[in-house]
């Protein structure tokens, strides 16, 4: 009797954890101490020297599309820059224009500094986009945009994707880039292919920022402080 509630009790568990009912993403997370955040102008006005408290990096949005730029972007970055934290810019990719366009205007926006992260791109469904869109003509735009980034700032972009993104567009496909992936239910595993960084959850709460969300999405990185150099990038400035 003791054996079957047990069984019961486990199979109940696995099938919380499944269905994401059980997050055992924050536990998991635990085991790694580099630690970062991303944000956008949901999280408002932004107190840099508080909010880096404890983190390594961030990661902040800077433009979606072809045209459109995160209204906070400039004021983030002059703020984060202010802080010992490594800060990147990610760009929101549009299944509604070419990545040749999406890619200049990250790089008309973003420009360069000394010791920034290496790009990264968001792909994610998105409004109408529940999986019933044309892969390959996607899959090719993107493919268009992270070459242009790469040519720009002489490496590869990293990847950002949701698990149902990653299944159904970016898996078997863009093996040499970085992932970062997003579960905020459990670490991910993907067999063969290792992630860089990983948002474990949407739901933290810091100090150091007063927007309309109240939350804050939490991030690791896979490795350690020194190994996060190799995903920064110094004296692009002073080539161009």
């Amino acid at each position: 009797m003791l054996l079957a509630v047990m069984i019961a009790a486990l199979a109940a568990f696995a099938a919380g954890v499944y269905q994401g009912r059980i997050k055992l993403a924050l536990k998991m997370a635990e085991r790694y101490s580099v630690k970062g955040v991303d944000i956008s102008y949901y999280q408002g006005n932004v107190d840099w020297p508080v909010l880096a408290d404890d983190l390594s990096f961030v990661y902040m949005k800077a433009t979606e599309g072809s045209s459109h730029q995160d209204i906070r972007f400039e004021e983030n970055l002059a703020g984060a820059l202010e802080t010992g934290l490594a800060v990147g810019a990610y760009h929101f990719f549009s299944f509604e224009s070419s990545g040749k366009t999406q890619a200049d205007h990250y790089i008309e926006v973003v420009g360069s500094w000394d010791g920034m992260l290496v790009p990264a791109v968001d792909v994610e469904y998105y409004s109408s986009y529940d999986g019933s869109v044309d892969v390959d003509a996607l899959r090719s735009e993107l493919q268009l945009l992270l070459d242009e980034l790469e040519a720009y700032y002489g490496c590869k972009p990293v990847i950002y994707t949701t698990m149902t993104a990653y299944r159904t567009l970016i898996r078997g496909e863009f093996t040499q880039y970085p992932l970062w992936i997003r579960n905020i239910y459990y670490r991910p595993l993907f067999g063969g292919r290792k992630w860089s960084f990983w948002q474990y959850s949407d739901k933290g709460e810091l100090e150091g920022y007063s927007g309309e969300e109240r939350y804050i999405d939490l991030d690791v990185f896979r490795g350690n402080e020194q190994e996060l150099e190799d995903y920064r990038i110094y004296g692009l400035s002073e080539e161009e």
